[in-house]
């Protein structure tokens, strides 16, 4: 298996050093991180460019010098990189599709039953020493999600997953997508205003893309129900941030949990840090080890595939 591999943000994947990189082909090089000065020096003599969540513009791709035949996106997503560049170069660009699909839906369906339980308030109160949940009685909201309504946005494999798990909890399903489909037990496919108006729970499984950016904003949250809860774990650009924002401070929904965020980390003073009726992770879906696993496992069968001369998983 001929062929010089460079990953570029290795780092983003293997943070804590327990991932090898050596599966990938003859020859691995892996940076740290690389800032977009850097890209077309480290990839001299490369074969294949591996990045992760990694904009790479379509000025640079379009100086990638000519030994570079694939582009490999370390996860699902690619709208980081400019397909159209590749394709004017002759550069094939392939990702990992449903590397993550389980870890992703288990961590939406988590944000559902803590934010139902407010658990992430019951925990600052003990965090501060404040015990009174147990001494009296229960201080915060605490309700079923059995027969409440989720809504799903999106049901490719991820947004299929959730809806699964959703209905061993014995919650009622709407969905939209943008492709009409037939309803199926307990799952009603519905427009978008109806779901944004009938749903307990919104869960965000869409791709990114010009027309999904701010699917969620000022005027789609005015149609939530005041006691309805947003998550997404999806691409935080999908959610206008200021707009949610403003929306949860003044309690014109009851809640989000967000795993993603429209800039990664966000900034120190962002206020969704210490908002008490948000759950805030970082961007942790995919970063299980197992998780990680996969993902370098897909990752080495689309770099052996193509250089054998049968590429898989092509999005250009």
């Amino acid at each position: 298996m001929a062929g010089k591999t460079v990953v570029l943000n290795a780092a983003k994947m293997n943070f804590d050093g327990k991932l090898d990189w050596s599966v990938l082909s003859d020859e691995v090089v892996a940076f740290d991180d690389t800032v977009p000065e850097q890209v077309l020096e480290r990839i001299q003599g490369a074969d294949v460019v591996v990045t992760k969540e990694m904009p790479v513009s379509g000025d640079i791709i379009r100086a990638f010098p000519d030994s570079v035949r694939l582009i490999c996106e370390a996860g699902t997503g690619y709208n980081n990189l400019d397909l159209e560049a590749a394709r004017e170069k002759g550069i094939t660009v392939c990702n990992i599709p449903a590397y993550s699909t389980e870890r992703v839906a288990h961590t939406a369906i988590m944000m559902i039953l803590n934010l139902s339980s407010t658990m992430q308030v019951q925990m600052a109160m003990l965090a501060k020493g404040d015990r009174s949940n147990f001494t009296k009685c229960l201080q915060v909201p605490h309700v079923e999600v059995n027969g409440k309504t989720l809504g799903v946005i999106g049901a490719g494999n991820i947004g299929r997953t959730v809806i699964k798990a959703a209905q061993a909890l014995d919650m009622k399903i709407l969905v939209y997508t943008r492709t009409p489909r037939e309803d199926e037990e307990n799952l009603k496919y519905v427009s978008l205003d109806t779901l944004l108006t009938e749903s307990d729970y919104i869960t965000l499984h869409c791709p990114l893309k010009p027309e999904t950016r701010h699917l969620i904003n000022e005027e789609t949250i005015g149609r939530m129900k005041p006691t309805a809860f947003i998550i997404n774990t999806g691409r935080g650009a999908l959610i206008d941030e200021p707009a949610l924002i403003k929306a949860l401070q003044e309690g014109r929904i009851a809640g989000a949990g967000l795993d993603v965020q429209e800039t990664e980390p966000p900034a120190e003073d962002n206020p969704l840090y210490t908002l008490p009726n948000v759950i805030l992770t970082p961007h942790m879906g995919w970063k299980g080890f197992e998780t990680r696993q996969r993902l370098v496992s897909i990752l080495s069968d689309n770099i052996h595939s193509f250089l054998a001369g049968h590429p898989i998983n092509v999005v250009s």
